[in-house]
């Protein structure tokens, strides 16, 4: 009876024992095994190790990107308005020694240190913009310019800051009203200075083709003028040639006799009276 008894007992021992020596590290995690509280290895690779029981003791820490959202805070632009900024930060352990050291493995501090890291250079960046500069640059350049400033200041901790954002950055309550209908007025009056300049553009160029356009006329007018100029000399020509030439020239007579005597008997019941000694008439005799 008492050999069952020890030896369930040391079955139950043996349990225990390996129980507490087992470690398992889970997928994207870490394990730091402490011994006599002292950081003695890491473990970065998902699986079952094992450690020293009663000697050594396991620490998990994430190892996955985490999520802080930050709480909100004011801040002053450099033309003193105040704003409000709430922003989040993706961040992760990537020196899990350092992590344990600096601050005991504790999520809560890592976010404290990241709180005022994140606050004061948001703090110092808008501190040097104006309300409207901070409002342009939310398409990306304030973002970059905090995580400029917060730099590497986080790696001292074994902190990796993978992402800075401001989620939204609103105006106090009292005076939003107030800044809205400045920001509209001002970008109206950009609005009509562009629009100004739209309509000086507009009208040079509507000056430019009407000039052209005048310009066109005119040389097409000239080229008329010459190319009816020519025709005429070309007439002037052909007639003075006909009349040199005493058969043609009486040809001629004949044919401008015979369209004149057509031109005067066009319609109907007309009668062409003639002298005996006309040209026409001459013809019509036989002379």
């Amino acid at each position: 009876m008492k050999k069952k008894i020890i030896g369930i007992f040391l079955s139950i021992l043996a349990v225990v024992l390996l129980a507490s020596s087992v470690v398992i590290t889970k997928e994207n995690e870490y394990s730091l095994i402490r011994r006599f509280g002292k950081v003695d290895r890491i473990i970065d690779n998902p699986g079952i190790t094992f450690k020293i029981p009663f000697m050594e003791t396991v620490d998990a820490l994430p190892g996955q990107i985490l999520l802080y959202d930050l709480p909100e805070s004011d801040v002053i632009t450099m033309d003193k308005k105040t704003m409000i900024a709430d922003s989040f930060v993706l961040w992760r352990v990537s020196d899990p020694l350092k992590y344990a050291k600096t601050l005991n493995s504790s999520q809560t501090s890592a976010e404290q240190r990241i709180d005022a890291a994140v606050y004061n250079a948001t703090k110092n960046i808008i501190s040097n913009m104006t309300q409207n500069d901070v409002i342009a640059a939310r398409d990306g350049e304030l973002q970059a310019a905090i995580m400029e400033g917060v730099g590497a200041a986080m790696g001292s901790y074994g902190i990796e800051l993978k992402t800075v954002d401001i989620k939204q950055l609103d105006l106090p309550e009292d005076n939003k009203e107030a800044v809205y209908e400045r920001m509209i007025s001002e970008r109206g009056k950009i609005a009509a200075t562009y629009k100004a300049e739209g309509d000086s553009e507009a009208q040079k160029i509507r000056n430019t083709t009407d000039k052209e356009v005048e310009i066109m006329l005119s040389d097409a007018k000239a080229q008329a003028a010459g190319i009816i100029a020519e025709g005429e000399a070309e007439y002037m020509r052909i007639l003075a040639e006909a009349y040199s030439d005493a058969g043609k020239a009486e040809f001629y007579s004949f044919t401008r006799s015979l369209e004149a005597a057509k031109a005067s008997l066009t319609g109907g019941n007309n009668t062409l009276i003639l002298p005996k000694d006309s040209p026409i008439a001459e013809i019509f005799m036989g002379q």
